[in-house]
């Protein structure tokens, strides 16, 4: 399983890298594969302000339907619109292609209480 060293990890499995008090936000590979096949991700509306642990959208697979979460508090400065017709992207490339939200973050040190990869491969097993 991918899990890359550069990257924070949320309990509820998205990830965040953060550059330049921008956070790109996305779902992690484990949590892909646990919802099986994408069919339609709901994305969040630039401009939206956001705390740490909000909804931000949906996405709707084969299996179920998942909240995601947003790791880290601020506003949604760019959503990833290729998402709307190419949803499996999140399931192709889920650290890459299949990012979802930027957020300009009001406290980074919000992801100091995040997960490092090591302490993520620990909560998946």
């Amino acid at each position: 399983m991918n899990i890359p060293g550069n990257l924070k990890y949320t309990k509820d499995h998205e990830w965040a890298l953060a550059e330049g008090g921008i956070a790109t936000i996305g779902v992690t590979e484990y949590a892909q594969g646990e919802l099986g096949d994408v069919v339609y991700v709901e994305l969040p509306t630039v401009g939206d302000t956001v705390a740490k642990g909000d909804s931000i959208g949906t996405i709707e697979a084969v299996k179920t339907v998942a909240d995601v979460y947003s790791p880290v508090s601020g506003e949604v400065v760019g959503i990833n619109e290729t998402l709307t017709d190419n949803s499996e992207l999140l399931n192709k490339d889920p650290y890459g292609e299949g990012w979802i939200a930027k957020i300009k973050m009001t406290d980074n040190s919000e992801l100091d209480e995040m997960l490092n990869a090591e302490d993520y491969k620990k909560l998946i097993g």
